[in-house]
């Protein structure tokens, strides 16, 4: 009788510690995207070949958990690190967890709420229903004008998403610039929201970042919060802007093994007494694309965009793209991507001089000629 309520008690212990274990997390996560490519006119008239990695998702390491306080109620947060698994440097500006980096609660009736470097609202709901969601960024807007591939994320903020309310939910971030006696510059807000209802899903959003104060002449865009999202000559020539405005909207419908979606950003890029320009840039992008699940291992599509700036110079950029995406297994998958862009009309270089104006694709930032093809095929592996 002593031995039989001895074990009782030791798996009663074994059963609460398990239990306990079970209340608190933390993963150790990641994924690693590597390809060989080739880019025609990837600078002027010079093609390269070699390495691309990163196309269908970024590289990345991290850790994530939750801890259980009770009534509904959980503390969260996330480290996450960029890198390029070709070089094995750290991406994101060498930053430590350059992807996100947040604590905060989460609560099953009134929704979450996270401090640190995170993605904007925009991100996590309009990006959703584009073909970047799926084939990366040989999808993405040219030039990445509107962040629509995830060139920037946003630091100091304080971000809400909000329970989903039948198929409704949105989102509010707001960043503090962190600048003594300068609480009006470097600052970022953002506010996003979406609905979903049967195989339809639709998405809008805006957000506004500001650039920091300057002596002189602007040379860079040093906000305290938010990213540049300068990565090619499409739009590089306005790194001196005092703020970035994009508003995005997009939707997509899944019609059986078919899902057509479409989505138009504007972004808007002013200037002040320290920008090298003095005109207000606009870029209207409106893209679509149609993605095919031929198999439950298989998915391929084709994608349309395009993006036209006004303001300060004109120049119209189309892209043609192309993808296919093959699961090997749960964690592993091989995929083929390709695309081609057109350029004309003028823009902005950095040095505030004006050129014809130069095809580049997404956000990969190769400056080519009035046109540039690129191909790309890797293998993507989730841990």
């Amino acid at each position: 009788m002593k031995r039989t309520a001895i074990a009782a008690v030791a798996f009663t212990l074994s059963s609460m510690t398990i239990a306990a274990h079970a209340q608190n997390s933390v993963t150790l996560y990641g994924l690693i995207d590597a390809g060989i490519g080739y880019v025609h006119n990837a600078d002027s008239n010079s093609n390269l070949t070699g390495m691309i990695n990163g196309n269908l998702s970024g590289d990345r390491w991290g850790l994530k958990g939750s801890e259980d306080l009770g009534g509904g109620l959980k503390t969260i947060f996330a480290l996450e690190s960029g890198f390029d698994v070709g070089t094995g440097k750290m991406g994101q500006g060498s930053r430590l967890f350059g992807r996100q980096a947040y604590v905060g609660f989460q609560g099953d009736k009134w929704g979450t709420v996270t401090l640190g470097r995170q993605y904007d609202p925009i991100t996590d709901t309009v990006q959703g229903v584009t073909a970047d969601n799926y084939f990366g960024s040989t999808f993405a807007t040219p030039g990445d004008v509107d962040n629509n591939d995830n060139s920037a994320r946003v630091s100091n903020a304080v971000k809400y998403v909000s329970p989903n309310y039948a198929g409704f939910q949105f989102e509010g971030l707001y960043a503090f610039s962190g600048v003594a006696g300068q609480t009006g510059q470097g600052y970022t807000y953002s506010g996003a929201a979406t609905y979903s209802v049967g195989n339809l899903s639709l998405a809008a959003g805006y957000l506004r970042a500001t650039n920091n104060s300057a002596t002189g002449a602007r040379t860079s865009w040093a906000s305290s919060t938010t990213d540049s999202i300068f990565d090619s000559h499409i739009n590089d020539g306005y790194v001196s802007a005092k703020s970035v405005s994009i508003a995005q909207l997009g939707g997509q419908y899944v019609l059986g093994s078919v899902t057509l979606g479409a989505s138009y950003s504007n972004t808007q890029l002013k200037a002040d007494a320290s920008s090298s320009f003095s005109t207000t840039e606009k870029y209207n992008s409106g893209k679509a694309f149609v993605a095919y699940q031929a198999t439950p291992a298989l998915i391929a599509g084709v994608g349309y965009a395009y993006t036209a700036a006004s303001g300060d110079t004109s120049a119209h950029y189309h892209q043609v793209s192309l993808g296919a995406d093959y699961n090997l297994s749960k964690r592993t998958d091989f995929y083929a991507v390709a695309a081609y862009q057109h350029a004309n009309g003028t823009q902005r270089l950095s040095d505030g001089t004006t050129q014809a104006a130069q095809a580049s694709i997404g956000s990969y930032g190769y400056n080519g000629t009035s046109t540039q093809e690129i191909a790309i095929v890797g293998i993507r592996h989730k841990f």
